[in-house]
């Protein structure tokens, strides 16, 4: 893929995450200089701020699934401020998208650290996931089912 052809992906998967917060009722925005979130999404009422980091990618079509690859970077990861990072990986396949999967900063981080995934010379990790049938994702060896739409710290906000 060209370098082009990426930011528009990613600026794509970022508006198709966006809509998924709006939906339940957060309000979202882009930061206007782009340090490390992608997104801030906040409950009005509370003034909750979440931060949130899109990673978004192309299938690539196996025996019967598909799979996709993420970079993450290292510095950001491995370094919780006070208000955690939610990734939200996202796939473009054929005919839309995948249903997004929500993890928490700690928790991605611990799966690297339990999976014995290390940062390559350059400060990034690579994340690849395969998805089959029924929601069923598997990074490393791990189901990653459990976290296909979890919006457990987004709850519905009704307005």
């Amino acid at each position: 893929m060209t370098k082009a052809f990426n930011a528009y992906l990613g600026k794509a998967g970022h508006l198709r995450v966006m809509s998924d917060f709006l939906i339940r009722g957060w309000n979202v925005a882009i930061p206007e200089v782009d340090v490390g979130d992608d997104i801030f999404v906040v409950r009005d009422e509370s003034g909750t701020l979440q931060r949130v980091q899109v990673k978004t990618a192309t299938a690539v079509k196996r025996a019967g699934t598909f799979s996709a690859r993420f970079n993450l970077k290292a510095k950001q990861l491995e370094n919780p401020a006070e208000t955690l990072v939610h990734y939200v990986f996202i796939v473009r396949v054929k005919d839309g998208w995948t249903k997004p999967l929500i993890i928490r900063q700690d928790y991605l981080m611990a799966h690297m650290v339990d999976a014995k995934v290390r940062a390559t010379p350059q400060g990034d990790y690579s994340v690849y996931l395969s998805f089959g049938r029924a929601d069923n994702v598997v990074c490393n060896k791990r189901s990653w089912k459990k976290f296909v739409e979890d919006f457990q710290d987004f709850p519905i906000i009704d307005h």
